[in-house]
């Protein structure tokens, strides 16, 4: 009698406990999900990493974390007053902008777009950056002989290819100068 008792006392037990597992857990939203958790995981471990090293730089660059919170404010400010200038200007009225040029061996910059179409058609070497040939000569719309200038390249258009698009001849362009059909979507014209 006694070994009946257990056995059924153990079957509730056991009955008891998978219904349990069955039902649909009602407790906090952001419980734990299995199907997410590796995403989930590598992606709090790389937030981590990000700021553990940019903490890192930045005691690194200013000495202490005291001295980086200190200069937050400079920085915010230094940030808004760059996209304020440059919000509220037209292409013609921006300043010229600079850039700290990282030379070869050859005297040439390493992107050097802008400094092979000065070799061509002259210019301060505030045009070795590319952006700067937006302002260079007066605004045009795509021919031959016109200065194509995309945000960070620079070249001349010398003709018309087959397919429609327009033959672009450019330095830095593959790490040489060459000619070849580029759609100029989206470019400024000059010409001199």
């Amino acid at each position: 009698m006694r070994n009946v008792l257990a056995i059924m006392a153990t079957l509730l037990v056991f009955a008891g406990a998978s219904s349990a597992e069955a039902r649909r857990y009602e407790g906090r939203s952001d419980s734990w999900d299995r199907s997410d958790s590796r995403e989930a995981q590598r992606e709090r471990r790389a937030e981590r990493v990000y700021k553990s090293k940019r903490a890192y730089r930045a005691q690194k660059a200013y000495g202490t974390k005291k001295a980086y919170r200190a200069t937050k404010s400079k920085r915010v400010y230094r940030a808004k007053r760059t996209n304020r200038s440059y919000a509220s200007a037209s292409y013609d009225a921006a300043p010229i902008r600079s850039q700290r040029v990282r030379y070869g061996n050859n005297g040439r910059p390493r992107a050097w777009c802008g400094w092979w179409m000065r070799q061509q058609r002259g210019g301060g070497p505030e045009m070795n950056l590319a952006w700067n040939w937006s302002r260079w000569g007066s605004a045009s719309g795509p021919q031959v002989g016109a200065v194509v200038v995309w945000r960070h390249h620079v070249g001349e258009i010398v003709g018309r290819a087959a397919n429609g698009q327009w033959l672009v001849r450019s330095g830095n362009d593959g790490g040489a100068v060459r000619t070849r059909a580029r759609s100029v979507a989206g470019a400024v014209f000059r010409v001199g």
